[in-house]
């Protein structure tokens, strides 16, 4: 039979754990118990000046009750932790490590998950109400790397370097398998780190790709998102993205309004080209500089086409675009100028004879 002591064993294998003789005594449990509460009670009162200083300071972004959530888990943890090596379970041996250095490694990873979503918050937050999508992809760079770089840290920390050697070499041979698998997810996630160098959008942007057009709504490692005018949501692989022509209706703050319009071969084209300068004058949404153009494009088969181009703010080019051919045709009946239907002239090379037939 094997000896007991507390409530383990101690003819344990070596290859799968030491099981270390755990004596607990009355003072011992007392002193355990006495850790935890006070770690919680102490958390509680951190907890609350952080909360009471928030208040005060205008450093808001970092004293506030988030972080004080924060400051408060890490004294329950470290209390839990600090009670169990008390107890001694913490000297229990996995392999070439102890329970101590793996909760350690754990509760390390856990709270530079918290800092490192806290952080990612602030960092777009902190951009105003509609972030660009240049403070989200470093906000998301930012994050990534710090979690990567405290999961490492953490293997570190638990005791598994030679474990953590063996990870890397078959991480490594694991990547160039899925990489050959998966060109696609590669090539979109090279693409999107491209596009955030090269910035040919940001998000709210109004843009144009190939038949596709609406407004960019978010932009990620291996995708963008497009709201399309009549509301639906359209996920652009990056790598097709980076590969099409983008035209970006609103990178910059003035966009021409281009319309044509054909006027009888009878009415006046001077005045008619007066009277659409002076309707496009008393827009309030037309820029005076550049001014409006008028002039003659062509001759066109049943009517004088005149091109027409004025300038406006790009967040309101389709509103000024709508409201100028309103106006413009209204301002041309009020002048009497013709807007005229399509007409064909019809010519016989030979003289027309039409029989007339008297009975009907």
């Amino acid at each position: 039979m094997a000896n007991v002591t507390g409530n383990t064993t101690t003819n344990s294998p070596r290859g799968v754990g030491s099981l270390i003789p755990i004596e607990i005594s009355l003072w011992t449990g007392i002193e355990a118990i006495l850790i935890v509460i006070g770690m919680i009670i102490l958390g509680r009162i951190l907890r609350k000046l952080i909360i009471r200083k928030s208040k005060e300071t205008t450093l808001t972004w970092i004293i506030n009750e988030d972080t004080a959530d924060i400051v408060f888990r890490m004294f329950v943890l470290g209390g839990m932790i600090w009670a169990l090596y008390v107890i001694g379970v913490m000297n229990y041996q996995i392999g070439s490590t102890s329970v101590g250095n793996i909760a350690f490694a754990v509760g390390f990873f856990y709270f530079a998950y918290l800092i490192a979503k806290k952080s990612k918050d602030y960092l777009i937050m902190s951009a105003g109400k509609k972030p660009s999508s240049d403070v989200q992809v470093k906000a998301k760079i930012f994050y990534y790397t710090f979690i990567t770089i405290a999961f490492f840290l953490a293997l570190s920390f638990a005791g598994i370097s030679a474990e953590l050697s063996a990870l890397l070499a078959a991480a490594g041979i694991t990547g160039i398998i899925l990489g050959f698998s998966a060109q696609t997810v590669v090539a979109n996630f090279i693409s999107g780190i491209f596009m955030y160098f090269d910035k040919p959008l940001n998000i709210g942007d109004q843009v144009k790709i190939g038949e596709l057009e609406g407004i960019v709504e978010d932009i990620r490692i291996l995708s963008t998102r497009i709201r399309a005018w009549d509301g639906t949501l359209i996920r652009i692989p990056n790598e097709k993205l980076f590969n099409s022509n983008i035209i970006n209706l609103q990178r910059y703050p003035a966009r021409r309004v281009e319309i044509e319009i054909g006027i009888a071969y009878s009415a006046d084209t001077e005045k008619a080209i007066e009277v659409i300068k002076k309707t496009l004058n008393e827009m309030p949404l037309v820029l005076a500089e550049p001014g409006p153009v008028v002039f003659v494009k062509e001759l066109g088969d049943s009517a004088v086409v005149l091109s027409i181009r004025a300038w406006a703010p790009s967040e309101r080019w389709f509103d000024v675009r709508t409201e100028a051919v309103s106006r413009i045709k209204k301002a041309l009946d009020e002048a009497g100028i013709e807007i005229p239907f399509p007409q064909r002239v019809n010519w016989f090379a030979n003289e027309l004879r039409v029989k007339v037939d008297k009975e009907s």
